[in-house]
């Protein structure tokens, strides 16, 4: 830590929520430093086609995203490195990284460490991603539109993308393990009412079937024990994410799920600490609300600096 310097604010995770913070840091005249592990863009960078962010009429791909953000951030002078976090002490005025690349020291820090898609387990799923493999139906759902797709799982977030890609494909499965969803009420109304959703209950998914591109899946049922294949163009895997918070286990408050908790201020627990994007307890995860985060949490630490706010 000798040779850098105390920078203003560490920005941990360079997806779009923390290459925000960082551009609006940058802009404010705040020395800013990056932390990222492997390259810029988190999950985004994953997405084939973002058509739902404003500005581009034709969609834009996820890692070009990324880039253009990360460029834009570093030319207004914040600085980039590649490195992973392997400790914080987040708990002094001064917050000190540990890191693959040593160890660096900021008076904020902006937590913008995502959470991954938890995926089925099944082997191929990797490879099948963004090749008929999903995770999010508001990213990829409309290059299913008139197709038939599988949604898997029974939660809020399972129930909310079934119900949008009913507007969006010709027919929706929805297989979930038990026989009766644990989403909300509210969602199980507008679910029985929609003519091009099937469910299949007391099943689980236990292969992908493929030809390089999905082309169906495998179901057990839980209750007889029978396995048919069903074909069909897309999974959509909603059975939960994993926050990426275990190295402040201890440190900060996290929720049930293990989600930093921080409000629309986007400060945790601890000050002059900050949670950006799909890390935090928020009800949409998407790139324009982790983007909206990383321009609240500079304000904020403006005011925390200045010695006006937590």
């Amino acid at each position: 830590m000798a040779q850098n310097p105390v920078y203003d604010m560490i920005v941990v995770g360079g997806g779009p929520g923390g290459y925000t913070a960082a551009l609006y840091a940058a802009r404010a005249g705040l020395n800013v430093l990056v932390l990222e592990k492997l390259s810029a863009g988190g999950q985004m960078a994953l997405t084939e086609t973002i058509d739902n962010y404003p500005g581009f009429a034709q969609g834009v791909d996820g890692f070009t995203l990324a880039e253009t953000m990360q460029q834009q951030a570093e030319r207004f002078g914040a600085r980039s490195e590649y490195a992973e976090v392997t400790a914080l002490d987040l708990t002094a005025d001064l917050k000190v990284l540990q890191t693959s690349a040593g160890a660096f020291a900021a008076r904020t820090v902006v937590l913008a460490t995502g959470a991954d898609p938890r995926p089925l387990g099944l082997p191929d799923e990797e490879a099948l991603t963004g090749r008929g493999v999903a995770y999010c139906a508001a990213c990829d759902g409309m290059r299913y539109k008139g197709k038939t797709v599988v949604v898997v799982g029974g939660g809020n977030s399972a129930a909310e993308d079934a119900l949008l890609l009913t507007r969006i494909a010709r027919k929706v499965i929805l297989v979930h393990r038990r026989d009766t969803l644990r989403a909300t009420k509210i969602y199980h109304e507008p679910l029985r009412q929609a003519e091009n959703l099937e469910f299949r209950w007391n099943s689980v998914v236990t292969a992908l079937l493929h030809d390089g591109q999905l082309n169906g899946v495998r179901l057990r049922d839980l209750t007889t024990g029978a396995e048919t294949e069903l074909p069909c163009d897309a999974v959509f895997v909603s059975v939960g994410r994993q926050p990426a918070t275990e190295l402040v286990a201890g440190q900060l408050e996290r929720d049930a799920a293990g989600y930093l908790v921080a409000d629309e201020t986007t400060r945790t627990s601890l000050p002059g600490v900050f949670a950006v994007g799909d890390v935090r307890t928020k009800p949409l995860r998407q790139v324009v609300t982790a983007v909206a985060d990383g321009a609240v949490a500079v304000h904020m630490a403006e005011q925390y600096l200045a010695g006006g706010a937590l």
